[in-house]
């Protein structure tokens, strides 16, 4: 779980009054430059990721508490222009949203009305051409990974580009920060020759400072509680894709909890979906489990009470929790059609279904 710095907290909040950012540590539902009519509060905006060289990526806006004001596309309303070519991570920051776009290349933060206000594009950069992947924010910076095996430095504000680390593999993909250590998942290379490398770097240095051997071709990360988790798409598994425990307290020790497609966390529970897609039926075995972080414990018990027909047998690409008020959101996929999003409160009572207003919604921010 990311902490907050104080002194970044306190530079952040003499830049505000000095109009010189429009985030804050707080949500901060502007609605400053809108087009169209938002939610006051309440805001869920959902990525999805498009198909490659088609540049229909976008972003939904929902609208939990009031439906008609949900929005698709709300990027290209709000600013006239397409996301852009195959979408890959939307994280919240001091109340910014950033999206990285992977074969257009570039990064933009946006308002909290989704609103562009600054963007960098890394085409013209060598070392960075490969496409930007995944991100992740610590003390007014967004450490981003590209494939190409490097990993770049960016001021969250301006998005200035302060430093490059390159050499640390291939086609990087997972990003987290813990207690000053970035741990990267270095995936495979062009030739699809998979790799079992979590990459440690000391983010004062800006420096390779481990190597962490885990399964093969490591791809999500998550981290909470001084223990990253990775999800590594391991094709020579047959239970499925691999989960498994880095704990940095324990210099770096790694464990397999099982298997899983999906995680999230909420309260020091790591909520998991193992989703298993047979190809020649198209239909998908879908298992839900919980592992609190604390003590270990796998509870194999679905945390989800109500679960609709419709998705009990769909391919899940998505799983997010609003931490805010521990509403689950998953979405499910097949590739060629808009995809669905699922919505489900705290204990796993179904709410209600809706459109993701494109292909392959795949991650979610919340602002309340």
């Amino acid at each position: 779980m990311r902490k907050l710095n104080l002194f970044a907290a306190s530079v952040c909040a003499f830049s505000l009054a000095l109009g010189l950012v429009s985030c804050s540590e707080n949500d901060n539902l502007t609605s400053k430059g809108s087009k169209v009519e938002l939610p006051a509060k309440h805001r869920a905006y959902f990525l999805n990721e498009g198909n490659m060289n088609d540049n229909n990526a976008n972003i939904k806006l929902y609208a939990p508490t009031n439906s008609e004001l949900s929005t698709d596309d709300i990027f290209y309303k709000q600013n006239n222009q397409r996301l852009g070519d195959t979408a890959v991570d939307l994280i919240k920051y001091r109340g910014c949203m950033y999206v990285s776009v992977n074969k257009s290349n570039y990064i933009a933060k946006l308002s909290a009305a989704a609103v562009e206000e600054a963007r960098v594009t890394f085409t013209d950069v060598p070392e960075l051409q490969g496409g930007v992947r995944y991100m992740v924010a610590d003390d007014g910076y967004i450490y981003a990974t590209f494939y190409g095996g490097a990993v770049a430095k960016i001021n969250a504000n301006n998005l200035k580009i302060e430093a490059t680390l390159t050499g640390l593999g291939d086609n990087l993909e997972g990003i987290v920060e813990d207690n000053g250590k970035l741990y990267v998942a270095n995936s495979c290379n062009s030739d699809w020759v998979y790799f079992r490398d979590i990459r440690v770097i000391d983010t004062r240095t800006f420096t390779l400072e481990n190597t962490i051997e885990v399964a093969q071709n490591p791809r999500y990360l998550l981290e909470e509680d001084d223990k990253v988790f990775v999800i590594s798409c391991d094709y020579t598994s047959a239970g499925g894709y691999v989960l498994q425990q880095i704990n940095t307290r324990k210099n770096n020790e790694v464990k397999q909890i099982g298997y899983a497609s999906q995680m999230a966390e909420k309260d020091g529970i790591l909520y998991v979906i193992n989703s298993v897609t047979d190809w020649s039926t198209k239909k998908a075995t879908n298992t839900l489990y919980t592992y609190n972080i604390e003590t270990g414990v796998v509870n194999n018990a679905s945390f989800l009470r109500d679960m609709p027909e419709a998705l009990k047998t769909a391919g899940i690409y998505m799983l997010e929790i609003n931490d805010n008020n521990g509403d689950i959101y998953i979405s499910k996929s097949d590739f060629v059609t808009n995809g669905t999003i699922y919505r489900f409160d705290r204990n796993g009572n179904f709410v209600e279904s809706f459109d993701a207003g494109g292909l392959n919604p795949c991650c979610g921010v919340f602002f309340d």
